[in-house]
């Protein structure tokens, strides 16, 4: 997952010339069966070619039939040429997050004439043969380039987490509503939105069945996540910014921090089982136990009181502390019961017993479905809220201050681009100067 570029246009103009008009009106031109000169193929590009870019396009071919993969985008050449060979290649087996051994690398039509590396990598991508691309570099970057893929006529596949900032967020949004006026799709890697056992839930928590919800709980609570397996240490040859761009997660303005990068999966659980975004944040966090530099300037840990409008109070954590309890799950309580992943606890109890189709997989499966019926699904308000959500929550916890709804989605002017890219671009030479956060005692922007 590593950075591929952003337009001339500065993200803070969005908060100057976005409008946030409803789309209920607009009028969607259908894109059905325009693919590959006619053909029912859907030709798709990647941009971010790291693990988790390379991990979307094999969950995107495995999905449904008649999709390819026909060109790649990243800054890093070595990241590209990583991505291709192991698209390319049958003999490796399974990935973590793919239902069945890749099998498919005839389905990987790109080459070399369609790879490009640079900071222009996406706009170049998005000029090539293309109907539908996966954004997949660092979430800083997301609401460019989905206005670019949307402007360029593209469906659009987009990892989570959107945005960084509440002025990124509301170009998503905009951008939702382009994509509506022009019949194009969305789909974000909130994976729980398309997994049977949260769909049939929620049918079941819209319906009442655990009566009116009082009160959640969110939790992503784990290791560093190094265990995961992300971390790229320093090479000869590397710039500064070089090293902070490979290893974008450790730092706020690239990420997010973790509690938006990660803990949005289960933000957006609660949202949409509430169906409303919260109205207030309260917070505290810190960094106690990565304090070195090599591990950027994200807090390690997090605790977030939000308060939806009906008085529903929702307690959330967000943790990465080696060896300590691990807990990821989400829930909420309602006047007649308990909700939580695939079951219901009270006087509706109920648990899901139907088939588990792979959710990464899904996604995509529901994405390419309903373009090729002419109802795109379009995701990005959803996904949007969630985003926001955990942003108002890192934001309470970097400022000590009650942090409202209202203030972050409509008054907010801040854009975490660091002042030295936002006056001289991107370049791969001296790092921008992003300090940790004073806990408690960042100014509300």
């Amino acid at each position: 997952m590593n950075t591929p570029a952003l337009p001339s246009a500065t993200r803070r103009s969005f908060l100057k010339t976005s409008t946030l008009a409803t789309a209920a009106g607009a009028v969607a031109v259908s894109y059905r069966g325009v693919f590959a000169a006619g053909s029912d193929t859907l030709r798709v590009g990647v941009i971010g070619c790291g693990a988790r870019g390379t991990g979307a396009a094999m969950n995107c071919v495995l999905s449904s039939p008649g999709v390819e993969i026909t060109a790649l985008a990243d800054v890093f050449p070595d990241r590209v040429e990583a991505a291709l060979a192991r698209l390319k290649d049958n003999s490796k087996g399974k990935e973590w997050d793919a239902s069945r051994e890749w099998r498919d690398a005839g389905q990987v039509k790109a080459t070399r004439d369609t790879c490009f590396t640079g900071f222009d990598c996406a706009r170049r991508l998005l000029a090539a043969d293309v109907d539908l691309v996966i954004l997949a570099g660092p979430p800083h970057f997301r609401p460019a380039q989905l206005r670019l893929a949307l402007e360029a006529g593209k469906h659009v596949f987009m990892e989570k987490p959107v945005g960084v900032d509440p002025v990124g967020i509301r170009s998503i949004l905009a951008s939702g509503e382009l994509a509506a006026r022009k019949g194009l799709g969305i789909v974000a890697g909130t994976q729980r939105r398309h997994q049977f056992a949260y769909t049939e839930l929620m049918k079941r928590v819209h319906d009442g069945a655990i009566g009116e919800i009082v009160a959640g709980e969110a939790y992503w609570n784990g290791p560093c996540v190094r265990t995961y397996g992300f971390s790229h240490p320093r090479q000869s040859g590397w710039t500064d910014f070089e090293s902070m761009l490979r290893n974008w997660y450790f730092y706020a303005w690239l990420s997010g921090d973790h509690i938006v990068e990660q803990h949005v999966h289960n933000l957006d659980v609660v949202n949409w089982a509430i169906g409303v975004p919260p109205v207030e944040a309260v917070g505290v966090g810190g960094r106690q136990w990565r304090v070195e530099p090599e591990y950027g300037n994200i807090y390690d840990h997090f605790g977030v009181r939000y308060r939806y409008a009906n008085g529903a109070v929702v307690v959330s954590t967000a943790r990465q502390i080696n060896d300590t309890q691990p807990l990821v799950t989400e829930g909420v309580i309602g006047t007649r019961g308990r909700a939580s992943a695939g079951q219901i606890s009270g006087g509706n109890a109920w648990r899901y017993s139907g088939p588990h189709p792979n959710p990464y997989e899904q996604e995509h499966a529901d994405l390419v479905a309903s373009i090729r019926a002419g109802q795109p699904l379009n995701e990005a308000r959803p996904v949007a809220e969630a985003t926001l959500t955990a942003i108002m929550g890192r934001m309470a916890a970097y400022t000590g201050q009650a942090v409202s709804w209202e203030f972050v989605l409509r008054e907010s002017e801040l854009d975490l681009t660091p002042a030295e890219i936002k006056e001289g671009g991107y370049k791969l030479g001296p790092a921008p100067r992003v300090p940790p956060p004073a806990s408690g005692r960042e100014e509300l922007v």
